[in-house]
């Protein structure tokens, strides 16, 4: 199998998941190892590997997508975790990563876009599609009167890092390792800057840190 990124297809419909491993393997930077139909499967079915990346469809009927997503990472702890879906609601991608999904992609996305996002989660990056978050930072815009970075919002200097980190993606572990600070310290920190801001997700906290010119979309 060489150095191919090897991939588990979870997805009920069959056309589609044939579709997938079929686009799939005829990349040379990837190899489908296995292909199953829902949870269950996920536990009985033997593969020649541990998978790189598995691409789940959160739909799946034997189980919510949290429960998939938990079947994975008990069998194979270090595996990254691609949803698929047709659903692009915001808070459903917020409860994907939540549960411990590492990317997020509609299947209304292009080839190239798959090809990025299981690129991005397998180095160990977040992928979000481009137009569920879109979607997220224009509701928010909205709702909100976009304001200027040098705005008196109340935050510390050192939270306003934070909440540019968690906006790019990044883990508590992996905030809390690059600033050399504990976990509980970070998660300190992310609770005050959302009490402070009245978010409650870290995609809202994205969807502030973009409309008040913290980042670039």
């Amino acid at each position: 199998m060489g150095n191919k990124i090897q991939i588990l297809v979870i997805d009920a419909d069959n056309l589609l998941r044939d579709g997938v491993c079929a686009l799939l393997n005829s990349e040379a930077a990837f190899q489908v190892i296995g292909a199953v139909g829902s949870t269950a499967a996920i536990v009985r079915t033997p593969l020649p590997a541990a998978p790189d990346v598995a691409i789940v469809d959160i739909a799946v009927p034997d189980a919510t997508g949290i429960e998939s997503i938990a079947t994975l990472r008990n069998r194979w702890p270090h595996v990254r975790v691609l949803v698929l879906t047709f659903d692009g609601d915001g808070r459903l991608l917020e409860d994907a990563l939540q549960a411990g999904a590492d990317g997020y992609l509609l299947k209304s996305d292009t080839r190239h876009a798959l090809d990025n996002a299981l690129r991005s989660v397998y180095e160990g990056r977040r992928y979000v599609s481009p137009s569920v978050f879109d979607e997220v930072v224009h509701g928010y815009m909205r709702k909100h009167t976009p304001a200027r970075q040098h705005e008196l919002d109340g935050l510390s200097e050192r939270e306003r890092d934070v909440m540019k980190r968690i906006a790019r993606g990044q883990r508590t572990r992996e905030i809390a390792h690059a600033l050399s600070l504990s976990h509980k310290t970070v998660e300190k920190y992310r609770s005050n800057l959302m009490r402070k801001l009245g978010l409650r997700t870290a995609t809202a906290v994205a969807a502030y840190a973009i409309s008040h010119g913290y980042l670039e979309v």
